[in-house]
């Protein structure tokens, strides 16, 4: 069990100043109407949205998660997240400016601006309390569930501990404050957080090195860590733990960023979230097409230039910066941790209930010495808190204006409706809390939700490009995938349908849930004419899938153009973006590994494809200069 010295107190205290202390002077301001408290009245600089959304999907349960993945999976098997690049970046690129455009204080007032009749309503009422309360403390409760097993490894205490102390932060602040006190909160836990993490992955480093006997230094210990994992596959059978073993092939290399593609294991780590995970799975943070508090911080940017601007910074943030350090320090656990009986071994008072593979990276934080264990501890708690505050501010506004709002009390004043959304804080909190003590592990709650959101994806892409998407298919698709979500593995288990793993059940998901909603677009009930012109009118949303629409618009090819958002130059900047993105990633991982030739020749694509980017991004945005 570790303990906190008088100089790592100090440090956790101060780090929680510098955080929280600056919200407080925005409690009057968000406190004035629902368009501050929810969208920060829609003025916030592009480097502000971007940070934020940086900050909150960097959790306490994020590094806990790499840490469960490099441990069953090696390496590669962050192909699960990686695979989504494809999907923020063609949010930058196709979707940040009609978000921004479309004028909506949440993206569920997108519904009814961009569908007609009760089905928009009912669509946008059940998304409020689907999303806003199930799904919304869900994932409040993953984060949760990292606080309480981080502090449970380290300190020794109780989930109910860690769950009041984190309440009674988090809610206090998010009803104080609203999203104005969110944003700058998250700016400065990005800095905290981020030098927390590389602290802990040079520890873990000098920690394998004096563990295997080849001096103190972090080099050594990487030039220890490189050459004996090289050696070394994650054996993942049927059921039971992952074991390493020497390469044979039946593995998977734990150091290989690619996976090994003779194994059955490659379909659910990368051919499934390449091929077809990015496009047809909704999951809040990556959703196909924006949506959530991604789409919230695009609202809430002061024009569309920082719409896109922003989150352009944040894919590069998130998938670059972020991942070395904890796939480092998930690395090094497995040379000081090799099975979960070892974890155990070395935390005896930690509650058994809680160990698992994502319970390592706590456990490598014991190496870290006095100092830079208070900044982990008060980055951790920085990480937990700057993704619990968004989901709390994210969820009220779905509860508050897209429901209570909407449907229940239509005729209150600001004021109202910004004490309901502090209410909700607490409401929400408690929920997810309670979801908490339900979870086992990271994985398993990354699983359901793509399971509950499996095939409804392309939709949420498919209904900016064409006019014939209604309500009706928004129902139909949510119906499918809860349906399938419940009904393919009841199937399963018995007997109707063959054992399949996760990923062959996610296929057949999305399948299904695909062909149902295409149905409903073409035999059911269609959007309004007067609407959809009316929508087109307000977001110019470019492609052929709006021909007609356009034409009944009376707008013609010329003026759609002075409004369009360059499909030629956008698709140039999607395959630009994902590629300065991969490639840069995996050149840190090569220099790491000391593969120097190879790492040049992936920086020098990093080169060439930003050159590309920048290009794109400044055509783009005197585009819509001289437009003006």
């Amino acid at each position: 069990m570790q303990k906190l010295q008088v100089i790592d107190w100090v440090i956790v205290i101060a780090s929680l100043l510098i955080c929280f202390v600056p919200a407080l002077f925005f409690g009057k301001r968000g406190g004035k109407n629902t368009a501050e408290f929810f969208a920060s009245g829609r003025s916030v600089p592009w480097w502000l949205a971007g940070l934020s959304m940086v900050a909150t999907t960097f959790s306490s349960d994020t590094p806990n998660w790499v840490t469960e993945q490099v441990r069953k999976f090696g390496v590669a098997g962050n192909w699960q997240w990686w695979a989504f690049v494809l999907t923020g970046v063609a949010t930058v690129f196709f979707f940040a400016r009609l978000w921004r455009r479309s004028g909506v204080m949440t993206d569920l007032e997108f519904y009814e601006a961009r569908y007609s009749g009760k089905a928009a309503s009912v669509v946008r009422g059940f998304r409020a309390i689907y999303l806003g309360l199930f799904y919304n403390c869900f994932i409040m409760g993953m984060v949760t569930l990292a606080g309480c097993k981080i502090a449970n490894i380290l300190f020794g205490i109780p989930p109910w501990q860690t769950i009041v102390f984190c309440g009674i932060l988090n809610v206090a602040f998010a009803s104080h404050s609203g999203l104005w006190g969110v944003l700058v909160i998250d700016m400065i836990q990005f800095f905290i957080k981020m030098t927390a993490v590389i602290a802990a992955a040079y520890f873990s480093l000098k920690a394998v090195a004096v563990h295997a006997g080849v001096g103190e230094g972090a080099l050594a210990g990487l030039n220890h860590l490189i050459s004996n994992l090289s050696s070394l596959q994650v054996v993942t059978p049927d059921k039971g733990e992952p074991v390493m073993s020497a390469i044979d092939g039946r593995g998977q290399p734990i150091l290989d960023i690619m996976p090994n593609f003779s194994m059955d294991l490659a379909l659910m780590i990368f051919i499934m979230p390449i091929a077809i995970g990015w496009w047809a799975n909704w999951y809040p943070g990556s959703e196909p097409g924006g949506g959530s508090y991604i789409a919230q911080r695009m609202l809430a940017s002061k024009s569309e230039k920082d719409a896109l601007g922003g989150t352009l910074f944040f894919n590069l943030a998130h998938y670059v910066l972020r991942p070395w350090p904890w796939i480092i320090t998930a690395l090094c656990s497995i040379i000081i941790y090799p099975d979960l009986a070892s974890i155990k071994a070395a935390f005896p008072n930690a509650d058994p209930a809680l160990i698992g593979h994502d319970s390592a990276f706590p456990a490598m934080l014991k190496f870290m010495p006095v100092g830079f264990f208070g900044l982990m501890v008060g980055g951790l708690i920085a990480a937990s808190s700057s993704t619990i505050l968004t989901h709390l501010n994210w969820g009220s506004s779905y509860l508050v204006h897209d429901f209570y709002r909407r449907f229940v009390k239509t005729n209150a004043d600001e004021k109202h409706y910004v004490n309901a959304g502090r209410l909700c804080t607490v409401g929400l909190y408690i929920v997810a809390a309670l979801l908490s003590t339900q979870m086992s592990s990271a994985q398993q709650a990354f699983e359901i939700l793509l399971s509950i959101g499996a095939g409804t994806g392309l939709l949420y892409i498919v209904r900016w490009l064409w006019w014939r998407v209604s309500a009706w298919c928004e129902v139909t698709a949510m119906a499918a995938s809860m349906i399938s979500a419940v009904g393919f593995p009841y199937l399963e288990k018995h007997g109707y349908l063959p054992d399949m793993g996760f990923a062959q059940t996610t296929i057949l998901q999305v399948g299904f849930t695909t062909a149902c909603w295409l149905i409903a677009a073409f035999l059911g009930p269609q959007t309004d004419r007067a609407k959809l012109i009316e929508f087109y009118r307000k977001v110019h949303p470019a492609g052929p899938g709006w021909a007609k629409v356009r034409m009944e618009a009376g707008v013609t090819e010329s003026d759609a153009a002075l409004h369009g958002d360059h499909m030629g130059m956008a698709t140039v900047g999607w395959v630009s973006g994902c590629v300065v993105i991969w490639s840069s990633l995996f050149a840190i991982g090569k220099f790491l590994y000391g593969q120097t030739q190879a790492a040049w020749i992936l920086t020098g694509v990093f080169v060439v494809s930003g050159a590309v980017l920048l290009y794109v991004v400044n055509h783009l945005w005197d585009s819509k200069e001289k437009k003006r």
